[in-house]
């Protein structure tokens, strides 16, 4: 027989840790800042998903770290959100403490290394850059989300990599210890990096810049932006793309370019729809919400496709978003 004994000192305690958290958030931060049963939906790109048990608004990189220490002193897991792109929360929500990074501070640390927290959005941070005429980063205007998510994925742009200018990276441990790791060792791959691995927590990153003239890096900047718009459905609900490209060894149809689309489209799913959610006319690596899709409707959907390419083509297609949440 179970011990029941056991069990509600389990509830207890799990009762204890979430009241100590509650406490010490709203002290640290605020009760707006702090909140529980917090919606995540309206968070993200896709606009679906569930609730946090609880929602945090960091505005820094100390306030991610302190946090952190917090959710790991109560027992409670931590999720990092940043823009809330290339994301699929589940429509049940994330268990623990949900970690929106949001905003922080750019600094330029030399003369040929800007800082920037992960809360950053990576359009804020190519403004900061080319406003005071240091080059490298304009190209990657348009770019959805944060630095956090960033570099995270080591974020992809006509062939270049993010990870390529990261010359090292602030990562907070399972301790909430903030250590320094050049950009040489953070396994930068095509859509990855160690946060894939080691768990650990992105707090800032410092990138190589040179000097370049303001009107110039614009100009480049406005291409960059265009070609996305012209491109990529911009204007819809989506999480940007959805899988990885196919490695270089994969089996292609003749004819046919290395591209996650341009597969899923000779697979005859461009347009298609399940529920609210849709293949993007406009690209096929993209799906959108047309408006009241679940996460459910877009898991399916993305099945859909892996399975419709494996069978067609023997190319297995990688996510390129993360599922945050437990998915059925």
């Amino acid at each position: 027989m179970p011990d029941l004994r056991d069990a509600r000192l389990r509830g207890e305690r799990s009762e204890t840790s979430a009241a100590e958290l509650d406490e010490r958030l709203a002290s640290a931060f605020g009760a707006l800042r702090a909140r529980r049963h917090a919606p995540l939906a309206p968070l993200t790109t896709f606009r679906v998903g569930g609730s946090a048990d609880w929602l945090l608004e960091a505005r820094n990189s100390r306030e991610v770290v302190e946090a952190l220490r917090m959710a790991r002193a109560s027992g409670v897991p931590p999720t990092l959100l940043g823009g809330g792109s290339n994301v699929l929360i589940s429509d049940e929500g994330i268990r623990g403490l949900v970690l929106r990074v949001h905003g922080g501070d750019i600094v330029q640390e030399t003369a040929d290394i800007v800082r920037a927290d992960a809360g950053v959005t990576i359009n804020g941070l190519v403004r900061w850059t080319i406003n005071r005429g240091l080059a490298g980063l304009e190209a990657w205007a348009g770019t959805p989300g944060t630095v956090g998510g960033g570099v995270f994925g080591n974020a992809h742009f006509k062939g270049r990599l993010l990870g390529e200018l990261v010359e090292f990276a602030d990562l907070a441990t399972a301790d909430a210890e903030v250590k320094r790791v050049p950009g040489s060792e953070m396994e930068f791959d095509y859509d990855c990096s160690r946060l894939h691995r080691t768990g650990e927590v992105l707090v800032a990153a410092g990138f190589r810049v040179g000097r370049g003239e303001p009107e110039r890096l614009r100009k480049v900047a406005r291409e960059s932006l265009a070609y996305r718009k012209q491109t990529q459905p911009l204007d819809a609900a989506s999480a940007g793309c959805i899988f990885r490209n196919p490695d270089p060894g994969d089996p292609l149809p003749a004819g046919l370019p290395p591209s996650a689309g341009a597969l899923i489209d000779r697979a005859g799913l461009k347009g298609y729809g399940i529920g609210h959610a849709r293949v993007s006319p406009t690209h096929a690596n993209f799906i959108v919400n047309d408006g009241g899709a679940t996460a459910r409707d877009i898991r399916a959907l993305i099945t859909l496709c892996k399975q419709r390419v494996a069978a067609m083509f023997n190319v297995v297609l990688r996510e390129e978003i993360r599922y945050l949440g437990e998915f059925g």
